[in-house]
């Protein structure tokens, strides 16, 4: 069987089998993440690995879990947050619930930040702030509630907490252990949503879903980011990576507030054709 074949073989497995949806997704990416797995398990080809991911139910979780998009830390890009602080500052102005909504959240930093840099600021009405975090894998969202996050040799918390004022009000620290104040979870409720297949959401003020799209396969990107328009309210804000554009197609819906940082507007109702 030629590689090519093999590996379609191994997706199809995936996909029917175990319930990732392999589709959606961007081959370089699954290859990638693939391939990771049959180094650790020292299979020599797809062929080979394809025959131990069928045998062995916890190679079958480890292969979903690295699948998973999970990359993710405290205040990735501190100039987007700066950027984005001013935004929660303004939405705080009006005096009313201010809806926030971390998409594709992982395993709850990004969601944390927010709730972090609302309590953080002064002239932020905490009180005013609802923070609902979704993500697809329910294990991640598990570990997400917990809010338990370790410092290692590459991932330091407390450097990645510098944009706050008192990181120690947020993070209780033991040893390279950290785990998120009770303040700053109260602020956030964490539930199951597939961005693809996923009905949209509605009357957000801001919406952060930030690199996912280069994992993406490229027809997917547009339904994604249509629904994540279509969970806007008018004027509210939208923020992405700094790598990832938004689609041609969606573009005159939505203004540049920082387009350097990949942060917009939302303009009208949209309505596209996907």
């Amino acid at each position: 069987m030629s590689d090519d074949a093999a590996f379609e073989r191994l997706l199809r497995y995936v996909e029917d089998e175990l319930g990732f949806v392999t589709s959606y997704y961007d081959d370089s990416y699954l290859d990638r993440r693939v391939s990771s797995r049959m180094r650790r398990t020292d299979a020599d080809d797809y062929e080979e690995y394809d025959a131990i991911l069928r045998d062995d139910d916890r190679e079958a979780e480890a292969l979903l879990d690295a699948l998973s998009v999970n990359v993710t830390s405290f205040f990735r890009n501190p100039d987007v947050w700066e950027e984005v602080r001013s935004v929660l500052r303004s939405l705080s102005e009006n005096n009313r619930r201010v809806r926030l909504w971390s998409a594709a959240c992982s395993d709850g930093r990004e969601p944390y930040s927010l709730a972090m840099l609302a309590l953080d600021d002064p002239e932020v009405d905490e009180s005013k702030i609802e923070i609902t975090a979704t993500d697809i894998d329910r294990e991640i969202l598990a570990a997400a509630r917990q809010g338990v996050y370790r410092s290692t040799r590459t991932t330091d918390i407390c450097e990645q907490l510098s944009p706050l004022a008192d990181s120690g009000r947020y993070v209780e620290q033991d040893d390279d252990q950290f785990a998120v104040t009770d303040a700053v979870k109260d602020l956030v409720r964490f539930e199951r949503h597939d961005l693809i297949s996923g009905d949209p959401k509605s009357d957000f003020d801001l919406v952060v879903c930030r690199n996912l799209f280069i994992y993406i396969d490229a027809e997917h990107k547009l339904p994604i980011l249509e629904t994540v328009s279509k969970s806007l309210r008018d004027g509210g804000y939208l923020v992405i990576g700094k790598t990832e554009t938004l689609p041609e197609l969606l573009k005159p819906a939505f203004d540049p507030v920082a387009r350097r940082l990949r942060i917009y507007r939302k303009t009208d109702s949209v309505s596209v054709e996907g």
